[in-house]
C-alpha cells in the first residue's frame, strides 16, 4: 500500500525558502528554469503568510477582505527544437504549511518521490506523470493541484487566470513541478499576485507598517525634545551634541521612509525601488553615525579632549569600512530578491558587519575603561558620573542584544517552516526599539542646558589628558595663581548652602 511520509524532497526547498522571502507581493517570473529534485523539476513560486478572507472568531487579526492567490499569463515554454511531441502535465502545487506532508509519498515504504512511478500507478493511487497529493484531513478541497500540457508541436502552454480564496490563515507555499525527463530546459513566466484582507503585504510584514508608523512618531516626539532644549540653550552646545542632533535627524528619515516604503508596498504589490534605497541608505548612514559617535565619546572626544589625535583615521577607516559592508547587505535583503541567494551567500554578507559590530564593541569598552580610570585619577565627579551612566547603558544594551541573538537563533531553528511568521516581524523590531532606547539615554546624559559646558571639553583641565597614566601630573601649584582662582570662583554662579557649589568648585581645582 502507499505510505505517505510527513517529509519528502521539498524539505530542504522548504527550510530555505520559509527563511527567505520573495520581496514583493506579486510574484514575477522572468524564464526562471527548472530545478531537478528528486524523480521530479521545480520551480518555486512564492511562499508568504496570508490571513483569511473572512473573520475568524479563534483568529482576532482576521479582517474583513479578500484573500487570495490570483494567476495571471503563468506560461511555460520550451526549446523549438524539443517541441515535437505532447508531454505530460505541468502542475501548479499550492499548499499551507501544515499540509506539506499530504505532498509525495511512497509504496511499500521505498524512496520517496513527488512524481508518480509506473509502480504507484499500478497500485491505483496515482496518474503516472503527475505529482502525488492527497487531500488534507482539515480542508478536503485542500492542497491545489491544477496544470496544463504541450500538445504536438506546441512551444508555449499558458495556465488559465484564476484566484484562489484563502478561507484560512496560514503561510501558503507554490510551487510548479513537472514529471517530464522529456522536457528540457522548460522555462516560466508570467505572474502571481498575493493578497492580504487588508492589502498587498506579505503577512509577516504587515505589522511592519504599522511598527515604523510608531517609531517615526516616537522619533518625532524625540525630536521635538531634543530641538526645543537646543535652540534654547544654543549658545551652550558642544560638539557632541551637534553629533546627536545629525542621529536624530537620520532617525527621522529613516523611520518615515520605510513607512512610506511598506505603505506603497501594501498599496500596489510591489516593492518601490527608489524609497526603500533611500530607507536603506539612511538606515545604514545612522547606524554607522552611531557607531563612530559612540566610540569617539568613548574615547573622551568632545568631553576630555579635543581631537582623536592618530587615531581619526582608524575611526574613519573602519566607520567606512562597516558603512559598506552593512549597505551591500541590507540593499540585497531589501531591494533584491531574498530568495535567489543560497544559505552560503547570505552567510559571506553577514559575516563581515557582524564581525565589525563585535570589533566595535570590543573598542568601545576598551576605551571607555581607559577614559574611566583617567577621570576617576583627575577626581572629574561631574564627567566620571555621566560616563558611568553611559557605561552602564552600553553595558545593558550589549547584554540584551546577545540574550536576543539567542532567542533568534532558538527561533529559527525552532520554526523550520515558518508556522511562526506571525510573530516573525518582532525580531527587526527589537532592534530597532533597543538603538533608539539607547538613543533616548545619551539625550538625556547629555541633553542641551544652561550647564551643558560642564561636560565639555576644557583646555586647562584637559591638557596632559592624551599622555599615559605614569606620567600625568595631577597637580600643579605653579600653574594656578590666586588671581586665576578668583576669577574661576566668581564667575561660577551662587548656589546656596546645598553644598552643590562646593562639588563643582572642588572639580575645577583639581581641573
Amino acid at each position: 500500500m502507499l505510505k505517505l511520509r510527513d517529509s519528502f524532497f521539498f524539505l530542504p526547498i522548504l527550510c530555505f525558502c520559509f527563511v527567505y522571502f520573495v520581496d514583493g507581493s506579486v510574484h514575477e517570473y522572468n524564464g526562471e528554469k527548472f530545478v531537478g529534485k528528486g524523480n521530479a523539476f521545480v520551480v518555486h513560486g512564492g511562499s508568504e503568510g496570508i490571513y483569511s478572507s473572512f473573520p475568524d472568531p479563534y483568529n482576532v487579526t482576521a479582517t474583513i477582505g479578500d484573500s487570495y492567490i490570483r494567476f495571471e499569463k503563468v506560461t511555460f515554454r520550451r526549446p523549438k527544437e524539443a517541441a515535437n511531441f505532447s508531454s505530460k502535465a505541468i502542475q501548479a502545487v499550492v499548499f499551507e504549511v501544515e499540509d506539506r506532508d499530504t505532498i509525495g509519498g511512497s509504496a511499500y515504504g521505498g524512496q520517496r518521490a513527488v512524481c508518480c512511478t509506473a509502480d504507484l500507478a499500478k497500485l491505483g493511487v496515482c496518474l503516472e506523470g503527475e505529482v502525488i497529493y492527497r487531500p488534507s484531513t482539515e480542508n478536503p478541497n485542500w492542497p491545489k493541484v491544477f496544470g496544463i500540457s504541450f500538445n504536438g508541436d506546441d512551444e508555449v502552454a499558458t495556465l488559465r487566470s484564476r484566484s484562489i480564496k484563502i478561507t484560512k490563515t496560514g503561510m501558503y507555499n507554490l510551487y510548479f513541478i513537472h514529471c517530464d525527463v522529456n522536457l528540457k530546459d522548460l522555462t516560466v513566466e508570467g505572474k502571481t499576485i498575493w493578497k492580504n484582507p487588508n492589502g498587498y503585504l506579505p503577512g509577516r510584514m504587515a505589522p511592519l507598517m504599522n511598527f515604523y508608523g510608531f517609531m517615526s512618531l516616537a522619533f518625532v516626539i524625540l525630536g521635538i525634545f531634543w530641538f526645543s532644549q537646543y535652540a534654547r540653550f544654543w549658545r551652550e552646545i558642544f560638539p557632541l551634541q551637534n553629533c546627536i542632533t545629525l542621529v536624530i535627524t537620520l532617525g527621522m528619515f529613516e523611520m518615515a521612509l520605510w513607512y512610506f516604503d511598506y505603505a506603497e508596498f501594501n498599496e500596489s504589490g510591489i516593492r518601490p525601488v527608489g524609497i526603500t534605497m533611500w530607507a536603506v541608505s539612511f538606515g545604514t548612514i545612522k547606524r554607522t553615525v552611531s557607531w563612530i559617535i559612540i566610540l569617539m565619546v568613548s574615547m573622551g572626544y568632545g568631553v576630555v579632549r579635543p581631537t582623536l589625535g592618530g587615531l581619526t583615521s582608524k575611526v574613519i577607516m573602519l566607520g567606512a569600512t562597516f558603512f559598506l559592508a552593512s549597505e551591500v547587505l541590507e540593499v540585497v535583503e531589501n531591494v533584491g530578491a531574498v530568495s535567489d541567494l543560497s544559505g552560503k551567500a547570505r552567510l559571506f554578507l553577514v559575516l563581515p558587519v557582524a564581525i565589525l559590530d563585535a570589533f566595535f564593541i570590543l573598542w568601545i569598552f576598551t576605551s571607555l575603561s581607559a577614559t574611566l580610570n583617567k577621570l576617576q585619577a583627575r577626581r572629574m565627579t561631574v564627567k566620571l558620573d555621566i560616563y558611568r551612566k553611559f557605561t552602564n547603558a552600553l553595558a545593558v544594551a550589549v547584554i540584551m542584544s546577545v540574550g536576543w541573538i539567542c532567542y533568534e537563533l532558538y527561533f529559527k531553528l525552532n520554526d523550520v517552516y515558518n508556522e511562526q511568521w506571525q510573530n516573525a516581524w518582532i525580531i527587526p523590531a527589537f532592534w530597532q526599539v533597543l538603538s533608539f532606547s539607547l538613543l533616548c539615554v545619551i539625550c538625556v546624559l547629555w541633553a542641551p542646558s544652561q550647564n551643558s559646558m560642564r561636560y565639555a571639553f576644557s583646555d586647562e583641565a584637559n591638557e596632559d589628558f592624551d599622555k599615559d597614566d605614569t606620567t600625568l601630573t595631577l597637580i600643579k601649584p605653579s600653574s594656578t595663581t590666586m588671581k586665576d582662582f578668583k576669577t574661576a570662583a566668581e564667575a561660577r554662579p551662587v548656589q546656596g548652602h546645598n553644598g552643590a557649589s562646593n562639588g563643582d568648585l572642588e572639580e575645577d581645582k583639581t581641573e
